[in-house]
């Protein structure tokens, strides 16, 4: 599938869908200690590197509670969304916060500009191929030192969802990977990583994070 496909299917899919996926993901981090105290340590290890305080991206940021909890956490965040559907659900849910339509393949962000940047479960619609790119975004955009915090279904393969979220049509694939072949794909884009976490592992569905940095140099 080119992207310009994969990239319009997500993009219509959560349009259709954002105010039911806003409601559904209302409490998870609520629900969620282990998420909690992942972002937590994130918030840390931003206020702990670079020069100082500076921008934070929530990159996949859908109805923005990721970003809400990141900036309750003392970080200057942000977020951006492929969907303008959805960051219309941001705006509107947490309008002290700025949230921007974006695409992770053209991350429309300057070098070295954030201070830290969350994918949480956002890469999971994205090709393979496409993978390396995109996290090859994320090191470029990201402060020398700067933390970068994933999040993803763990397992292998992929599945074609077409209808979600209070019963709407959607047509985006969902990707599990496995956590050593994310770990490469970050180290090939210059990020060195540092801590995994895996969650729900006596479960069928289980996820994990990823917590790597921007190095000061790359081969």
């Amino acid at each position: 599938m080119r992207t310009d496909e994969w990239l319009a299917d997500t993009r219509t899919s959560y349009d259709t869908v954002a105010v039911g996926y806003a409601d559904f993901v209302r409490s998870a981090l609520a629900e969620q200690p282990y998420l909690r105290a992942g972002l937590a340590v994130f918030a840390e290890l931003v206020h702990a590197a670079g020069d100082g305080p500076g921008p934070v991206a929530d990159v996949g940021c859908g109805p923005g509670h990721v970003t809400a909890h990141l900036h309750s956490l003392g970080l200057d965040a942000f977020g951006l969304d492929l969907s303008p559907a959805m960051v219309d659900v941001a705006r509107r849910g947490h309008p002290g916060l700025r949230f921007e339509v974006g695409s992770m393949t053209e991350l429309p962000l300057a070098d070295s500009s954030v201070a830290g940047l969350v994918a949480f479960w956002s890469l999971i619609h994205v090709p393979d191929e496409v993978v390396p790119t995109v996290l090859g975004h994320f090191r470029r955009v990201l402060r020398p030192g700067g933390p970068l915090l994933l999040g993803f279904h763990v397992g292998d393969g992929s599945t074609l969802k077409t209808q979600g979220y209070g019963g709407h049509p959607m047509r985006v694939h969902v990707h599990r990977r496995r956590p050593e072949q994310v770990t490469d794909w970050l180290r090939d884009a210059g990020l060195t990583v540092s801590t995994e976490l895996r969650l729900d592992v006596d479960q069928s569905s289980q996820g994990a994070l990823l917590f790597a940095r921007r190095g000061d140099s790359f081969r």
